[in-house]
């Protein structure tokens, strides 16, 4: 599959898709926390090593925005992508600490056209995230639509 512009028809089960970002820094962890999640183990190193993460980690809904953002610089901003009518699961495995970078597989679980709807296509997709190191971070399933090439009036 070429993932510079997919359509629906372009998502086989069981293909994968591997890319990578850039380190998150401790400001940036800092940062999102002060405004979204401000638990002090998000906030303050001190504070951080006294909690059950043992330090300063990011916010599970952090690396959840990183994850996204990350997809769309990839992909989906080339994609024939219409959104996401939701999430089935999101497991946070291990902290994310400062200076972690995200490397990603996804995983096509599933696909199906949509009753009533010829110009679409459900795709489910398993996002597994590890650290530099090939430590678990993350794992994301979840579903997008895309377009269908026959309704973009390609062949």
């Amino acid at each position: 599959m070429s993932d510079q512009c997919p359509y629906w028809e372009d998502f086989k089960v069981g293909d994968t898709f591997e890319f990578s970002g850039a380190a998150i820094t401790k400001a940036e962890i800092i940062e999102y926390a002060s405004e979204y999640d401000p638990q002090p183990f998000h906030l303050d190193e001190e504070a951080a090593k006294s909690s059950l993460l043992g330090g300063l980690a990011a916010s599970g809904w952090h690396s959840c925005a990183r994850l996204m953002r990350l997809l769309y610089d990839t992909y989906l901003k080339d994609a024939h992508h219409l959104g996401s009518p939701g999430i089935n699961e999101v497991r946070w495995k291990a902290p994310v600490r400062p200076g972690d970078e995200f490397h990603v597989k996804r995983t096509v679980l599933d696909t199906r056209s949509i009753p009533g709807h010829s110009d679409r296509g459900m795709v489910r997709v398993m996002f597994d995230v590890k650290n530099q190191h090939g430590n678990d971070l993350m794992t994301m399933d979840c579903y997008a639509l895309y377009l269908r090439r026959n309704s973009a009036g390609v062949n």
